[in-house]
């Protein structure tokens, strides 16, 4: 069964949050730990970066890497900036 540890935190006035004891020594974040922060809608998601998560994160870029030549990448950095 999953660990469940409820804290609560604040963010600082520099947008820093501690992160409760409790749950660092559980997810075993250490100074100097990589974490991925993602955002759907108001959720906020914090996730440990390790080796196999940063190799499954960047799975799709390596995929997409193999299908766009490198004159192509001008072209969609313009297409993404008129998206937004």
């Amino acid at each position: 069964m999953a660990t469940e540890i409820f804290e609560i935190g604040s963010v600082s006035s520099r947008g820093q949050i501690a992160i409760p004891s409790d749950i660092r020594k559980e997810m075993g974040l250490e100074e100097g730990t990589k974490v991925l922060f993602v955002l759907e809608d108001s959720t906020l998601i914090m996730k440990k970066v390790t080796r196999e998560t940063f190799a499954h994160i960047t799975k799709p870029l390596r995929e997409a890497e193999k299908k766009i030549k490198e004159e192509d990448v001008v072209d969609l950095v313009h297409k993404i900036r008129k998206a937004k």
